[in-house]
């Protein structure tokens, strides 16, 4: 079968073509038959060779940790309904940018009829962490909700969740192409993060009382600015970490941990 290995650290162009033999589903297994191979921006940077939370792999390595397609065998052990099916599989952290790859049954998730493939592979992680958050955090309708990185992933996925729970968002993005998205997904106000008065734009626009809910998904310097326009009362839920531990009264949330 065709596989795609990286062959070296760096860009697209260490992605190189070859061959490899076909898997064959062990027990508790399936083969996948590949039709979209996913890839996130981390796997990107551990391709280059520069993320520093993940551990370089062994060249070459056939990259890819999730892949959507049907089951085309089963293995000893294997509910056999599952051959056929459309699923997302998990690969673990490599083996995707294949034909077909052998998946543990466990890691399998079946796709609804009506939702395609390559939308279910791009929903899957971002999805499921918007999902979480905006079920963490509690959205009510009416609320002011501040998304930051509102074209990103998650952020473009927050936005229209909190707009579909009657939130009132203001989506915080860089330059016009992600505001017009941003507006275009549901934010009632779309601010520049780059711009020295962007914080006050959020006054503005909520009153002077500032944000009921903020989802940082910067950091750093925008994520510490944005504890300044929360609503006092208000949360944060943090998508990135950020760069220093802010100073608020504000009770805020990252990760679990409650800060005051």
């Amino acid at each position: 079968m065709r596989v795609v290995r990286v062959v070296r650290f760096g860009g697209p162009e260490v992605l190189v073509t070859g061959e490899a033999p076909d898997p064959v589903a062990g027990q508790g297994q399936v083969v996948v038959d590949v039709a979209v191979a996913g890839m996130t921006f981390v796997e990107t940077r551990i391709r280059q060779g520069t993320d520093p939370r993940h551990a370089a792999p062994r060249l070459p390595y056939i990259p890819g940790g999730l892949v959507a397609g049907r089951v085309g065998a089963v293995g000893a052990g294997v509910d056999p309904r599952w051959r056929g099916r459309r699923v997302l599989a998990g690969t673990g952290e490599t083996g995707g940018f294949a034909e077909r790859t052998a998946v543990a049954e466990r890691d399998l998730f079946r796709v609804p009829d009506g939702l395609g493939l390559p939308e279910a592979t791009a929903l899957y992680s971002d999805g499921a962490t918007a999902q979480g958050l905006a079920e963490r955090a509690g959205l009510h309708r009416g609320e002011w909700v501040l998304v930051e990185a509102a074209a990103g992933g998650v952020g473009s996925l927050l936005v229209q969740l909190a707009r579909a729970a009657g939130a009132r968002v203001i989506g915080a993005a860089r330059g016009g192409r992600k505001l017009a998205l941003a507006r275009e997904l549901g934010a009632e106000v779309a601010v520049d993060y780059t711009a020295p008065d962007w914080t006050e734009r959020v006054r503005e626009a909520t009153g002077g009382t500032g944000a009921d809910l903020v989802f940082d998904g910067v950091g750093g310097r925008i994520g510490r600015e944005a504890f300044t326009v929360t609503a006092r009362g208000g949360g944060s839920r943090c998508t990135a970490r950020p760069a220093a531990r802010p100073r608020s009264s504000t009770r805020t949330r990252h990760g679990g941990a409650a800060w005051r």
